[in-house]
């Protein structure tokens, strides 16, 4: 009954668009505002929860309550690819913002080793409100705007005594992009009046969809990868205040209440997070928060459901840095009112719980304000005593690709993590790093948890059910080779910072012969591409050979890039300018030769080289097809080789001029839809010398549609009881289910698809229960998962078992083309670098796969 008289209220706010009413519906009885200060309505022109708030405006407001207040400043952190700004509003007494260098400085002073035992009285309580990552889950940014005015207007002892004490970093918004996507989706399907009907087009989007950002990456996965420019930002902003409060804001279906922490306890928690947060921290908030939902009459459920395992949630990464993260979750309207099972959903009422947990938050970060400061102190202290406990640290670095050394570097030090440059070789477990391409990562810092993060396999589990991924050991989505020091020797060497970028460009001497580039190189298809569009003929090595160069003697392996100078095109001059150019833009070098016969293994002249084809790539959009792992292709190929791709929504094929293209890609779905005549006119194309490139479901797809003549692996039987309780059904399911995990596989280095790899292991992540059986041709089974191959993460014993020695990635003929078919995801959320050169040899050296 209580949420009909909320409905009821909402309708009669909805009819009187005035300011009072507004701050009837939305604000505790006993707040009081500057009159001075303008409402989120008098400045937009409508009342909050009637129309979907475009960011400029939120971005405009902000900007006003920081002219016209003393207790307010704007900050602009970054922009998104779209060019909309990131800003975060600071709220806090007239006197703290005058001050605020000194109280910012005092507070990272306090948790920066070493950790004095000081009297912490003054420190402020740091809040940092965090809103709308997932853009169509909109009603956090319109409570953005609320919590802003309720804070810098607020004229009641809770918010000028709180003020005092607190300093609040309002961001409104982490996913603009996404959130104008959905914003302009809603209001232009919005009805007068308003239609409630779920299958209403208001409460519908067309793909993608709102909740990515404009490459459609889940924003709310990346605060560990950092593989976008408003996560990058964010960060940034984040480790300049470290703040003891981060709340994550997020709507989910329309049939639920409300959620809000803790989560699900010991199976849903990371392992690097003292159980303090958890059991002190995590419990004594709730309080707060469900005391303010029970006041105005909201349902709400907590400790089932969401996890707090994954370190790139905006609510966990906090944990991990002493910090209280916290997730809520509001039934989502999806438009402006939508039936749900038990009441109307309007968008006023999701605004309105958000808008009460906001307040809550901050009046527990004001209430527990020493415990808050002391629990980050504490947490930092015995970071810092448990890595000098465990002693040691970690040694990494590729010695054959110094630019996904320097990613990873790149990466370490954006999470602060103090990573060192060795000036002198080092041996450990039969492995060598030499100096100049090892690094070493010690314990004994303040970011141990974090180092943990990046290097620790975690199999043990107090549960089998993962609402995300259950492995995250970042060196292996690297590949980067890296073992355990426990040496008592220091290691020394130069601390790095962001200023190191992993390059190795260097003028190459001109040359009238050839010019070579290795293949082992991260970047070196960025270059490769640049090279291609230029027009110049470019050749691979199958196989390996030693020349000597400008750099004297030296061995190149598997795919080695050969670009011969008189047989180009333009002149030598031309050639040299442009091998210049490409490597200067990847960060790679080059060798010249002047002659082509060799010390070792083939001459220049072989036919075991042979010429690259230039793709000219398509990759179906649209329909099911997973906006995730197409946006996931966009990103990787804008931003790591500088190429283009035409993408085409599968609605539109019957358009497609198939002699413009050579590459078809197709992201995770079910293309049955295409219907039997364009199949068919895509196979006549792959033998005509077409590729196919599919990934994950995509590939079960084309097993299960017979676009190619490939079979499953027998799947693992579940051991079933003949009766179970109901109850348990969640979990048992659950627990067959393959979350996301990371094994160990075997990669033909001698095959197109796997040059560049000079190791034959590699770590892939594993989602999914597709099991694909090797090809029947026995040179076709590219990667190949081994025996007893886990590596981190969770899976059942049953699957592990039926797992090795099935195929993640095998190439099946048509006529005279290909398909090459990944069972993974190769470049699973931006951070897998290990297998990017996958598919980057699947796009340019896939026509030679056969």
């Amino acid at each position: 009954m209580k949420q009909k008289s909320l409905f009821t209220a909402l309708c009669l706010l909805l009819t009187i668009s005035t300011v009072f009413a507004q701050s009837d519906y939305f604000f505790p009885a006993n707040a009081r505002f500057d009159p001075k200060i303008p409402t989120p309505e008098q400045f937009l022109g409508y009342p909050i929860g009637t129309l979907h708030t475009r960011h400029d405006a939120i971005v405009g407001y902000m900007r006003e309550l920081a002219r016209v207040s003393d207790r307010a400043k704007l900050d602009t952190i970054g922009e998104t690819y779209e060019h909309r700004q990131l800003v975060v509003l600071t709220v806090t007494s007239p006197e703290n913002l005058a001050n605020l260098d000194e109280i910012q400085a005092a507070h990272v002073r306090a948790i920066t080793p070493p950790i004095q035992e000081e009297d912490l009285s003054d420190q402020k309580s740091i809040v940092l409100l965090g809103y709308n990552v997932h853009g169509n889950e909109p009603s956090s940014s319109e409570a953005a705007l609320l919590t802003a005015y309720y804070y810098v207007a607020g004229r009641h002892a809770e918010v000028t005594n709180g003020l005092k004490d607190a300093v609040l970093l309002i961001d409104p918004a982490f996913n603009p992009d996404g959130r104008d996507r959905h914003s302009t989706w809603a209001n232009s399907f919005k009805g007068d009046p308003m239609v409630s009907d779920p299958i209403d087009a208001e409460h519908n989007e067309m793909w993608p969809r709102g909740r990515t950002n404009h490459y459609w990456y889940d924003l709310n996965r990346d605060w560990l990868p950092l593989a976008h420019v408003e996560s990058q930002a964010r960060i940034d902003f984040y480790h300049q205040w470290y703040p003891h409060i981060v709340t994550d804001f997020h709507e989910m279906g329309t049939n639920s209440t409300y959620f809000f922490e803790p989560t699900k306890p010991f199976g849903s928690e990371n392992p690097v997070v003292p159980r303090d947060n958890y059991d002190g921290l995590n419990n004594l908030f709730a309080g707060y928060f469900h005391e303010s939902l029970d006041e105005i009459g909201s349902l709400y459920f907590t400790k089932e459901q969401y996890d707090n395992s994954y370190p790139g949630y905006g609510s966990t990464y906090p944990d991990i840095h002493g910090a209280l993260g916290l997730v809520f979750e509001q039934a989502s309207s999806r438009g402006h009112l939508q039936d749900s099972r038990m009441a109307k959903v309007a968008f006023a009422f999701t605004i309105k719980n958000h808008l009460t947990t906001s307040l809550a938050t901050v009046r527990g970060a004001v209430g527990e304000r020493e415990t808050l400061v002391n629990h980050q102190r504490k947490f930092f202290r015995t970071a810092v005593e448990e890595g000098k406990k465990a002693s040691g640290g970690w040694v990494f670095g590729d010695q054959t690709d110094e630019g996904r050394n320097g990613e990873f570097v790149d990466l370490l030090t954006r999470h602060r993590i103090k990573t060192i440059k060795l000036n002198e070789d080092i041996t450990l477990k039969g492995k060598t790093f030499k100096a100049g391409n090892a690094f070493y990562v010690p314990n004994e810092q303040s970011q141990y948890r974090m180092v943990r993060t990046m290097f620790e396999k975690v199999t043990n589990f107090y549960d089998s059910i993962f609402y995300d991924a259950s492995s995250w050991t970042t060196a292996l989505t690297y590949n980067m080779p890296h073992e355990r020091y426990t040496g008592k020797a220091v290691l020394n060497g130069e601390t790095v910072d962001r200023s190191y970028d992993g390059g190795t460009y260097a003028s190459v001497e001109k040359t009238d012969y050839a010019y070579l580039i290795e293949w082992d190189e991260y970047y070196a298809p960025k270059a490769l591409n640049y090279l291609l569009n230029k027009g110049l003929y470019v050749n691979t090595a199958f196989k390996k050979f030693g020349l000597k160069t400008n750099d004297g003697d030296k061995d190149f392996g598997y795919g080695t890039l050969m670009i011969p100078v008189a047989r180009q095109e333009v002149n030598a001059d031309l050639v040299h300018a442009y091998i210049e150019e490409a490597t200067e833009l990847a960060g790679i070098r080059a060798y010249s030769a002047k002659s082509g016969y060799s010390s070792s293994g083939i001459d220049l002249g072989s036919g075991s080289f042979r010429t690259i084809r230039q793709p000219k790539a398509l990759m179906l959009i649209g329909g099911n097809v997973s906006s995730y792992e197409a946006g996931e292709i966009w990103h990787l190929l804008d931003d790591k080789v500088g190429m283009p791709i035409t993408k085409v929504m599968t609605s539109s094929v019957g358009r497609i001029d198939w002699s413009k293209y050579n590459t078809l890609i197709l992201p995770s779905g079910n293309y049955s839809s295409l219907g039997k005549n364009t199949l068919d006119r895509i196979k006549q194309w792959v033998r005509e010398g077409g590729t196919v490139i599919t990934l994950r479901s995509a590939t079960s797809w084309a097993v299960n549609a017979k676009f190619v003549n490939e079979k499953f692996a027998e799947r693992p039987k579940r051991d079933v009881p003949a009766r179970m309780d109901y109850v348990t059904s969640r979990e048992f399911n659950g627990s067959n289910a393959i979350g996301g995990s990371m094994y160990m596989t075997d990669v033909d280095i001698t095959h197109p698809l796997g040059f560049g790899y000079t190791q034959r292991d590699l770590p892939v992540y594993r989602n999914h229960s597709i099991f694909l059986a090797p090809t029947s041709n026995p040179f076709g089974t590219v990667v190949q998962y081994k025996e007893n191959p886990l590596l981190g993460g969770y899976v059942n014993k049953t699957n592990l078992e039926k797992i090795g020695g099935t195929a993640s990635l095998i190439v099946s003929g048509i006529g005279r083309g290909s398909v090459i078919m990944f069972a993974d995801n190769p470049n699973f959320r931006g951070m897998w670098y290990g297998t990017n050169k996958l598919f980057f040899n699947a796009l340019f050296l896939g026509n030679m796969a056969r």
